[in-house]
């Protein structure tokens, strides 16, 4: 490996500043994470106060939710809203008998105020650093995930209206908004994180909420191979193709990584390169200078002001962009998408979702037919053909782990049919009693096209990295 692409590696392994440490969540104890609340009973086992402790904050929650008006009081300046809590929670932990002392009881009067200048029984759960997903389906039954796997936790929202109020604050926020009349949502919450409600009629038994959070911390391939989704060579190999200007589509279902895995592939594109980046909401966190982010609106409540990735990609075109970073590629957008890496835009990057590389090139050319322009099935192809490079499959195995699982070389038509060829891939060998899934990542042998452009930038691999049915280092 040449000193050159040394250069690129250390790009990826800068540590992270102290203030991009996420930070930990002191009060995420409000919330217990069972599936159901227990019925309090005597404790006088050494060791158990922190459950008694826990038990009686659920209890003087549920009563603030009960007993006081939280439209009223928030509606107060925070010191004086601090105080009317105070008094409350003081007059309760009396009844409640229970032992605690001033810094506890200010701590637990700083947590109840921040709900209710936050966003309630959500506040723990946002920032609990080890939570990706919130998954709410009626203000009774939460879920969320944590390591890649679904867990049922308790959240203590007193009545639908309560979440109401929560959902219409959140979207209220960022200038959207949720009633019978637009009873979907699709937004940014303020921190970043990716928000989406369905309110009836449509949620049939009440408001479903889904909130995908914003990652603090910026995971580089170099802690994704860390982590085992992918293997360095393959890492490597992948992040010299987008140095080299190769054209990248990621492809992968629902929560497989697939805007990590686009963040972390960015870090290589030269730092010299004007980036514009589409997005539904904007997640990507690219780490380039020059970054001009643009995002879509729905329409008003007079149907009128809609903009659409569409809209955004033709006028990112009159923007003088280096390349362009589309969020998701869904629908007639990919037409000029295309048309933008066939002209000049090479290196440019999107995700879709689709389950395998050549499924990725079958949901492109269904949304090419889309844009209702009169093309041959042979031209359509020939247009995927022309401006993509590169595949990289993402995978959510069923132990909750994320993997890539195929690393994919478009390499022209043949006839009718867009020809690619496999350059690793991940193999399944078994899996434990406990059902984490066995395997290994392998060479398929064929070394890539672009080998040679990237030896004419003075980037060149071993052959060791291609041999056949070697095991990936």
């Amino acid at each position: 490996m040449t000193s050159r692409f040394s250069t690129l590696q250390n790009r990826d392994v800068r540590p992270l500043k102290s203030a991009e440490v996420a930070p930990v969540a002191h009060h995420a104890v409000v919330i217990p994470t069972i599936r159901k609340a227990l019925p309090p009973k005597p404790d006088t086992t050494p060791g158990k106060s922190a459950n008694k402790v826990l038990d009686a904050r659920v209890r003087i929650h549920r009563m603030l939710l009960e007993e006081i008006n939280l439209v009223a009081l928030e509606r107060l300046p925070k010191e004086e809203m601090r105080r009317q809590v105070q008094e409350f929670v003081s007059e309760k932990t009396r009844q409640e008998r229970m032992a605690i002392n001033t810094v506890e009881l200010e701590a637990l009067v700083d947590d109840i105020v921040d709900e209710m200048v936050g966003l309630g029984p959500l506040e723990p759960l946002l920032k609990d650093p080890d939570i990706n997903d919130i998954l709410i389906n009626g203000h009774q039954n939460c879920f969320v995930e944590k390591r890649g796997k679904l867990q049922q936790v308790h959240i203590p929202f007193k009545d639908e209206a309560h979440l109401l109020r929560i959902i219409n604050k959140i979207v209220a926020a960022v200038g959207r908004r949720v009633d019978e009349s637009q009873p979907m949502v699709d937004a940014r919450m303020l921190d970043g994180s990716r928000f989406n409600a369905a309110i009836r009629p449509v949620g049939v038994d009440g408001p479903l909420v889904s909130i995908r959070k914003f990652s603090k911390n910026k995971l580089g391939l170099h802690k994704l191979v860390e982590f085992g989704a992918i293997t360095q060579n393959m890492a490597e190999v992948l992040a010299a193709a987008v140095h080299a200007r190769k054209t990248t589509i990621i492809s992968g279902g629902t929560g497989t990584g697939k805007t990590t895995m686009l963040n972390a592939l960015s870090a290589f594109i030269p730092e010299d390169e004007r980036l514009i980046t589409i997005e539904d909401a904007a997640e990507l966190q690219l780490q380039q200078p020059h970054v001009a982010r643009m995002e879509t609106r729905p329409a008003n409540i007079e149907g009128h002001g809609e903009l659409k990735q569409r809209d955004l990609v033709k006028n990112a075109l009159r923007m003088r962009p280096d390349r362009v970073i589309l969020g998701e590629c869904r629908g007639e957008e990919a037409f000029d998408m295309l048309q933008a890496m066939n002209t000049g835009h090479e290196g440019s990057m999107a995700t879709i979702h689709a389950n395998t590389p050549r499924d990725a090139i079958s949901r492109l050319e269904q949304m090419l037919g889309m844009t209702g322009m009169p093309m041959t099935v042979q031209s359509i192809r020939s247009q995927i053909a022309s401006a993509l490079d590169l595949i990289v499959q993402l995978t959510r195995l069923s132990d909750g782990k994320r993997k890539v699982t195929s690393v994919a070389e478009v390499t022209g038509m043949e006839g009718d049919v867009i020809q690619m060829q496999e350059i690793f891939r991940f193999v399944r060998t078994g899996m434990e009693a406990d059902g984490t899934i066995l395997g290994h990542y392998e060479a398929t042998g064929i070394r890539p096209r672009f080998l040679e452009d990237l030896r004419n930038m003075g980037i060149e691999f071993p052959g060791k990295y291609f041999e056949p049915g070697r095991p990936q280092e």
